[in-house]
């Protein structure tokens, strides 16, 4: 996959001339000096760690994220998206910048009233509406990415278009493979749904849910028996902003796995939660100011303790050009106590610059 997409992108590079004339290049990156001002010193051995990684004291300069992407109008009917991501950690495993296949799909517009259909590597309707109204990607994923709660991408078909004739509701809905864009390994697959409200001309709410379907596992309470092992997720989002002024946004989500919680005496359903706030307020023109807090319990069982997280991003965003921005931000993520008795952990803090610029 790395190979191919390495060769894709020097085809695209080399053809960009004549290609222009018929579809359009974007590409953008984001990447940080970060500085980790504390860790605890028993960080290795937590779970759902949010923080870069590292150690007290450990600093770096690195490429989060590198987008790539070539848009064509095959047809008055016809589109297609080819787009390339680059980093340094979910792409590779030597450190080394990796390159992937990010989206890869055919859009059919207008397939009927409204609508447009969508084949191939493409979005979720997950959080692609919450991510928008965040603004601020190159900062943190949204609560959902970021505990991969769903994928970003996933490799199916789609319908995408609107409920309503003035467009204040909108529909999406996925049937997909369900492993994101790696290969699919059975023959289950995820379903996604979401419906998006614009009650007002700065106000949405988002409703979504998805099922995705997995092997029965072996219930270990009763030799020889199998059960469903299924994920439902709901989630919910509402963002009200001012253009230039200032942006709200709330998002939270549930998420029940079927059999996933072994409490001692059977397989019980488990339950995780999450809720995200954030919000950003232009002080100047080309400065603003953000902030966000996340909560996350992977398991909200009474009996189950010590692994939720406490997540907060405080920053600035300075527009130096339309196309580029620099972000001083700080991390802090607080940790439940991983005993009774053992005391608290640590908080983690990192302090970066963060720098994000449109190259294409």
């Amino acid at each position: 996959m790395k190979q191919f997409a390495l060769s894709a992108l020097l085809m695209l590079a080399l053809g960009a001339g004549e290609a222009r004339a018929q579809g359009k290049f974007s590409g953008y990156m984001f990447g940080d000096y970060s500085y980790n001002v504390t860790r605890d010193g028993n960080i290795g051995s937590f779970s759902n760690v949010a923080s870069p990684a590292g150690t007290t004291a450990f600093q770096e300069f690195k490429f989060r994220r590198i987008y790539f992407a070539y848009d064509n109008d095959i047809s008055e009917k016809f589109m297609s998206r080819f787009r390339l991501e680059a980093d340094q950690s979910s792409n590779t495993s030597d450190g080394k910048i990796g390159v992937a296949v990010k989206d890869a799909y055919l859009k059919w517009k207008g397939v009927f009233g409204g609508s447009d259909l969508y084949f191939g590597i493409q979005p979720t309707p997950a959080f692609d509406v919450s991510e928008a109204a965040w603004g601020y990607r190159s900062l943190e994923k949204t609560i959902m990415d970021l505990r991969g709660i769903a994928p970003s991408r996933d490799l199916g078909i789609a319908l995408r278009g609107k409920l309503t004739d003035d467009g204040s509701v909108d529909y999406w809905v996925l049937v997909a493979n369900g492993p994101g864009n790696k290969p699919e390994t059975d023959k289950y697959k995820r379903y996604y749904g979401h419906v998006q409200l614009k009650p007002a001309t700065n106000l949405q709410l988002t409703v979504y849910a998805d099922y995705a379907g997995r092997p029965d596992i072996a219930d270990n309470h009763n030799p020889g028996a199998k059960v469903g092992n299924g994920i439902l997720t709901a989630a919910v989002f509402a963002g009200y902003a001012e253009k230039d002024r200032f942006s709200v946004g709330a998002e939270g989500f549930l998420q029940s796995t079927s059999h996933g919680f072994d409490n001692g005496s059977s397989l019980a359903t488990k339950s995780g939660s999450g809720i995200s706030v954030f919000g950003s307020v232009n002080v100047m023109p080309d400065l603003a100011l953000i902030g966000r807090y996340d909560r996350f319990d992977p398991n909200t069982d009474a009996a189950v303790k010590y692994d939720a997280r406490s997540y907060a991003i405080v920053g600035l965003s300075w527009k130096i050009d339309k196309n580029v921005a620099i972000q001083p931000n700080v991390l802090y993520e607080t940790y439940e106590p991983p005993a009774v008795g053992k005391g608290n952990p640590d908080p983690s803090v990192t302090a970066r610059v963060t720098f994000f610029y449109t190259f294409l």
